[in-house]
């Protein structure tokens, strides 16, 4: 599985971050970061579950 996050259309909300911890960060900038573009697949679920509650739909999963 592959995270892609769309920087243009993200709000940095912080959804992502509560759903995926260990693959997404808002550090001290305001910014997103994916801190695993890769993550495996025990992660799924929660890497789904912060694709679908992205209130600006800016991440997308491959694979």
């Amino acid at each position: 599985m592959r995270v892609i996050v769309d920087f243009d259309a993200c709000a940095s909300t912080g959804g992502c971050v509560h759903q995926a911890p260990t693959v997404f960060e808002i550090r001290d900038d305001g910014m997103l970061y994916v801190l695993q573009e890769n993550p495996g697949e025990e992660l799924r679920a929660q890497v789904t579950a912060a694709e679908e509650l992205c209130p600006t739909g800016a991440i997308s999963i491959v694979g």
